[in-house]
């Protein structure tokens, strides 16, 4: 099996991801939708063989005794964070093709607002959305922003590392998880003593990570991070429900202190057929700070709504602003906006 060529059919098609499935045939993802690209069905001795071709012994050990992982891999001059698990006991392959050079914060929709947090020197600043929404893009636009602008020291903590970063103004050091640290919270303890202005988590997965992320954000640094949540409010309610119910008052009130902004995005169809970003933007203002307080969350939608002079944007005026900048057709505006009406009832 030439598992090269998928590869580099993905790279020149412009795909976003690869799919290889033992037993399926073998796909790639543009512009939001899945293309077969074989009539060929995936050979799951063959697809093992491959896979094992490409990673080394550390990497091969620690995926059988994890059964699951990530990784970077570069081939053809692209760069792919690469998943690989297990399904009905065969391998499977998830690739993700990484944007060779950061975009600027025009090109993937910065808003002044956005573009103004990257000037703040402690807190914490999360963006969320769903898999494959461009988290990791938005954040990789924001550390290139303070790389550019600032004398900083900034640690990228990533599992794996997607985009790398060339010092300009700043340092930057980029750590893998599983290569350069055993764990997102041991990094995150010791970069503490690294003396670090800024600190770039690719995601806070647990509790640990999670309060070792809200001490380095009230102590002095700059935290930037990912969920996987499709709102600001839900981005709260998710890390207060990772703690035991004693702490969660500690907790609500160290996020109403900590937290500086919540960006959740995710990806809707543009009219010139490729995929563009809508965005929420939560600033931490003193009603929101109030009212993360009181775990009274439920309200912060409505604070969002009528915050707009303050930077704040519901995703549906985001979206109603796209319509009418001529960037996204009416007819997906509105579809989208009723998705949204499903997942959420204070849309």
């Amino acid at each position: 099996m030439d598992i090269s060529s998928y590869f580099k059919e993905a790279i020149d098609k412009g795909a976003s991801d690869l799919h290889l499935v033992a037993g399926s045939r073998p796909a790639i993802r543009i512009n939001g939708e899945l293309v077969k690209i074989s009539d060929e069905h995936v050979d799951s001795a063959a697809l093992e063989k491959a896979i094992m071709s490409l990673i080394d012994e550390k990497t091969k050990e620690r995926f059988e005794r994890k059964k699951e992982m990530d990784f970077s891999y570069e081939i053809h001059g692209s760069r792919f964070r690469v998943n690989l698990h297990y399904q009905e006991g065969k391998m499977g392959l998830t690739a993700r093709l990484m944007v060779k050079f950061i975009p600027l914060p025009d090109e993937i929709g910065f808003s002044e607002i956005i573009y103004s947090l990257t000037h703040l020197k402690d807190g914490l600043i999360l963006v969320t959305g769903p898999s494959g929404s461009g988290k990791s893009t938005t954040l990789a636009s924001m550390i290139n922003i303070i790389n550019k602008e600032r004398r900083s020291h900034i640690i990228t903590i990533e599992d794996p590392i997607e985009y790398l970063f060339d010092d300009e103004q700043s340092i930057i050091e980029q750590r893998e998880v599983g290569h350069d640290t055993p764990s997102f919270a041991s990094a995150l303890k010791y970069a503490l003593r690294q003396d670090p202005n800024v600190i770039m988590v690719g995601e806070m997965r647990d509790l640990e990570t999670i309060s070792a992320a809200l001490t380095a954000a009230e102590t002095g640094h700059l935290v930037l991070s990912t969920l996987h949540t499709s709102t600001a409010p839900e981005a709260v309610e998710r890390i207060v429900d990772v703690f035991p119910a004693h702490q969660q008052q500690q907790i609500l009130n160290q996020l109403a202190s900590t937290i500086r902004a919540v960006i959740s995005q995710q990806l809707i169809p543009g009219k010139n057929g490729k995929l563009i970003a809508v965005r929420e933007i939560m600033i931490n203002n003193q009603a929101i700070a109030n009212l993360i307080r009181r775990n009274q969350i439920g309200q912060i939608p409505t604070v969002i709504q009528t915050s707009v002079q303050e930077g704040m944007i519901s995703m549906n005026k985001s979206i109603e602003y796209l319509v009418l900048a001529g960037q996204v057709d009416k007819d997906v505006g509105e579809r989208c906006k009723r998705n949204l009406e499903t997942k959420a009832s204070y849309y």
